[in-house]
């Protein structure tokens, strides 16, 4: 789930969950050496600030309220960068991106998004993966990327529906 944050309703340390990510970030970089710039660190870190999928202008308001000289192009640059390292996903039903749990390995994009909130948790489950797989190939199909996203309810969201 994104950033170890699930619906379960367990505690949930935010900070140490981005401090986390963009060490991994960091060291995954430096292993495949190529450069964390300090722009792309800031806009992984925009990213994870919270588990609701950001947009590339919100992202770029967010480094403008900062003070830095930032041009659209500029984050796309840094979003391709990190969706090519698998340090992002790109959440397609909402044109944002969420923070990948697990950048040190290729695997498929799988979510659960809250239509109300908008939190968005990643799951980790290979046999999504391969049941996709398996119809795609029965139907001759060549799959080249695959993205699951689900959308529904918080526990927090259906909890506050069912009183409300």
């Amino acid at each position: 789930m994104s950033g170890g944050h699930t619906f379960s309703g367990g505690a949930h340390d935010h900070g140490r969950c981005v401090a986390d990510a963009l060490d991994e970030a960091a060291n995954l970089c430096a292993r495949r050496g190529v450069r964390l710039t300090a722009l792309r660190r800031r806009v992984l870190e925009l990213i994870w600030d919270g588990h609701q999928p950001a947009g590339a202008y919100a992202i770029l308001e967010a480094l403008r309220r900062e003070n830095r000289k930032a041009a659209p192009p500029t984050v796309y640059r840094a979003l391709e960068f990190l969706s090519a390292h698998g340090l992002i996903h790109r959440i397609e039903s909402l044109n944002a991106f969420i923070g990948c749990v697990r950048p040190d390995r290729p695997h498929a994009g799988q979510f659960l998004i809250c239509e109300h909130c908008g939190t968005t948790a990643e799951l980790r489950d290979e046999e999504i993966d391969a049941t996709v797989a398996r119809s795609a190939l029965r139907a001759g199909f060549q799959t080249i990327r695959q993205t699951v996203e689900v959308t529904g309810l918080c526990p927090e969201c259906r909890t506050a529906s069912a009183s409300g």
